[in-house]
């Protein structure tokens, strides 16, 4: 395959790229990345030094179609990935502007390039978020729940979603859609909540929850995440959404009562603020599509915890690096 991996400088995409490349010799990947605040090009450039004639990265912003559109013929592109994406909430409540512009628009311009060059599969990188508040209905969302998001963000990634299934029907685009749980790893941008606990509290800096902190989460690792999305690329039924569950749900109070344990920080530095507008309590789905594929998740949370906070404390200067908020 010669995949185009749009956001692939980003913290999930870039992991994709690092499993493709690891696992099909003969996958060769282009990355177009608007270098946004939260892009890491540096690991990209490493990464293609160890794959000098599969890993080439190009600086762009995805509604730049004309460009996008030359590439796809340069680089003999077969096959789209699409992780580009605003995609923390909080921003999305001050300005939704560059939610709609990336998220839905830009998806929309892909997929028309998708569409006018033939290419053979276009993989759109979704969230549960797109469902809204398990909290509401005390069920797990399928598939083919009513989508329901209750952030500018969610709302944003639910219209892509909608595009990209509408361009299936009405064009006959080969696309699949995965929608998984909260993702934790190496190398996330610290205004993420697991990255930010860590940098705050290292720094002996009050770590703000919202609310009471019993919002829940059900946490997915990147990697395994990755090896999904690659799944369905090479296996997934056109027109398809697959979901991608975690296996561990925890609520913000303990990930944050358990991240300070494992630092040797006192719980005082915990600080409770006013909780954000239309917060959903909960996400769960289930994943039985994808399950069915063989896939199942192979990390846990809590499991990880430990070896996730070795990281990013042995590699804090990465974390002083990058600033918390809009860039």
């Amino acid at each position: 395959m010669n995949i185009m991996v749009t956001g692939g400088a980003g913290f999930i995409g870039s992991h994709f790229c690092n499993l493709i490349l690891n696992s099909y010799p003969a996958d060769k990947i282009l990355v177009v990345d608007k270098g946004t605040y939260a892009a890491d090009f540096n690991f990209l450039r490493n990464l293609s030094l160890q794959f000098p004639n599969r890993l080439f990265i190009r600086k762009a912003d995805i509604n730049q179609s004309d460009l996008i559109a030359e590439w796809v013929d340069v680089f003999k592109i077969d096959t789209i990935v699409n992780f580009a994406a605003e995609s923390h909430v909080d921003n999305s409540i001050a300005d939704v502007e560059p939610f709609l512009m990336s998220n839905v628009n830009g998806t929309v311009r892909l997929l028309e390039v998708a569409r006018q060059k033939g290419i053979s599969r276009f993989i759109q990188i979704s969230t549960d978020e797109v469902y809204g508040d398990s909290h509401l209905n005390g069920k797990h969302f399928s598939e083919d729940s009513p989508l329901r998001p209750s952030s500018p963000y969610a709302a944003s990634k639910a219209a892509a979603d909608m595009m990209v299934l509408a361009n299936h029907r009405t064009y006959g685009q080969d696309v699949c859609i995965t929608r998984s749980a909260n993702n934790y790893g190496t190398r996330q941008y610290p205004e993420k909540l697991i990255p930010k606990i860590i940098k705050r509290a290292v720094a002996d800096q009050l770590v703000p929850i919202y609310g009471v902190g019993n919002n829940c989460r059900s946490w997915l690792s990147v990697e395994d995440n990755c090896r999904a999305i690659d799944l369905v690329l090479r296996k997934g039924q056109s027109g398809k959404v697959y979901n991608v569950p975690g296996n561990q749900s925890v609520s913000n109070l303990e990930l944050v009562t358990q991240i300070l344990k494992r630092l040797n920080k006192p719980a005082s530095l915990i600080k409770h603020v006013a909780d954000r507008p239309g917060h959903d309590l909960n996400y769960l789905i289930t994943g039985q599509p994808i399950e069915l594929m063989g896939w199942q998740a192979s990390h846990n949370i809590m499991s990880d915890l430990s070896d996730l906070v070795d990281w990013y404390t042995g590699n804090y200067s990465w974390l002083e690096q990058r600033k918390v908020g809009k860039q």
